[in-house]
């Protein structure tokens, strides 16, 4: 089943819906562990918690382990940029979802949006394409898809 079905059975809101979307289309899905480019222990859509190097994931426990941390993820971007617009929403909480809820509340990015800048918290995505201190392509991609859907919403 693909995946925004599989979010959407899980009766996500619109908002995850569309961030889950954008996430999982850079995480892919791994039914076993493996080491990120940074090696950080990974499985599933990009989720670092409680992973058993060696253990085999079924679909359902990725799917729910997924709208787990898409949940969490919301919940950070809703409580650090109360006032961002709806439509910003769905690329915030994917940026989240990867970079973390610390990261993103102690942000530039959230500072500009609660400030009202929203298009300039927007760009700010673009800066956010390191991970142990090298560029790493596949982050400047997402970061141009975050970008482009967090603008878009300004339109």
């Amino acid at each position: 089943m693909a995946i925004k079905q599989r979010l959407a059975a899980a009766g996500v809101s619109a908002t995850l819906l569309a961030a889950g979307g954008l996430a999982y289309q850079f995480e892919g899905e791994f039914n076993t562990a493996y080491h990120d480019p940074v090696g950080v222990l990974t499985a599933c859509v990009g989720n670092t918690s409680d992973v058993e190097l060696g253990r085999l994931y079924s679909e359902r426990e990725c799917t729910d382990k997924f709208v787990q941390d898409l949940r969490v993820a919301e919940q950070a971007v809703s409580r650090c940029t109360p006032n961002a617009p709806e439509g910003m929403r769905p690329a915030l909480v994917s940026f989240t979802f990867n970079v973390g809820g610390g990261a993103f509340c102690k942000s530039t990015l959230a500072r500009l949006a609660n400030a009202g800048d929203y298009r300039g918290a927007c760009k700010q995505l673009y800066r956010w394409v390191y991970a142990g201190g090298k560029v790493l392509p596949g982050l400047q991609r997402r970061r141009e898809a975050e970008a482009a859907a967090c603008l878009s919403a300004l339109l």
